[in-house]
Formats: C-alpha cells, structure tokens, sequence
C-alpha cells in the first residue's frame, strides 16, 4: 500500500507566476514548494496502486480548462491557497472510476492549489487576498505517490493519463 492521491499539476509558466507572489518566511507558517504545487482531484491515502491503475485504465477523461484565482483564500481554517475552478467534471469522472479504492472521497470537490499551512495560533500572511488570475488547458491526470522523509513530503508522479 502506498499514499496516493491523483491530480493535476500546473504548467511552468502558471507556477513561475505563482512564485512571484509574497512569500516571506514566517514562524508558523510552512509554504508548499512550487515543485509540490497540484490540484489533488481525488485523494485516496492509502491504497494499492495498481487498484488505481486498473480502475482508470481504459477511463475516457474529459479535458479541462483550469481557471486560477481570482485571490489567495482560506479553506479548512488554516491553509491558503489559490482557488481552482473548471475542472469538477473531470473530478466527479475520477472520483466514479476509483470508488471503493482508498478512503471515501469527500463530499464535495473543492478545487484548489495550496500554497502555505498556516498554525492556529498564526497570524495569517500578508499572502491572503492576493489577486491570482491564471488558467491552463488540462491535458493529463497523475496518480501520484507521497512519501515523508527527512527533507519534508515528496511526491511522486507514478503513471499519467491523457485527457480526451
């Protein structure tokens, strides 16, 4: 078993402008590196691969017109992040293939790319509210594989999938 998740990760060019964005170190507040950044569609935790694999196997996927923006935010009270919008589709279609695999998928698909965590005690950054206006052509799922390690959590793309 391994912890997975399957998403969407953005262009170069959209994280290049994302980087531009405030982020100055602060106690309590870890911010995401930019190689991490993703759209998590479905998150599955622990769960067997190739469940994964032979469930989206043949999947006709929708492609997708991801719209970033249009200000940093907060969800789950602590976590900034960059709302996502166009791709519930292509969420709802992941979520159907992979039911029973993993943990249940949640109840509502809130797109969404994470930037920082923020601790309850935290004042939040100056990053809240900052004007974000990006979008990009899907063209491919991950699943993805994510490990902690000493250096923090890394992520691993194990297979992709085009898109129609």
């Amino acid at each position: 078993m391994a912890r997975l998740f399957i998403a969407v990760w953005p262009p170069e060019e959209v994280a290049a402008e994302l980087t531009t964005l405030h982020r100055k170190d602060q106690r309590g507040v870890r911010f995401v590196q930019p190689e991490n950044w993703h759209i998590t569609l479905r998150f599955l935790g622990d769960a067997h691969p190739g469940d994964v694999i032979a469930a989206l196997g043949d999947a006709s996927l929708t492609s997708a017109r991801a719209h970033l923006g249009p200000a940093v935010d907060v969800i789950a009270e602590r976590a900034l992040v960059v709302p996502v919008d166009g791709l519930d589709v292509l969420a709802e279609q992941v979520i159907d293939r992979t039911k029973g695999i993993g943990e249940p998928s949640r109840k509502r698909f809130i797109g969404h790319l994470t930037l920082a965590r923020v601790k309850s005690h935290v004042p939040m950054p100056r990053l809240l509210g900052a004007m974000v206006s990006a979008e990009f052509d899907v063209d491919e799922v991950a699943l993805v594989q994510s490990r902690r390690g000493p250096e923090g959590v890394q992520y691993e793309t194990l297979l992709t999938w085009p898109l129609d």
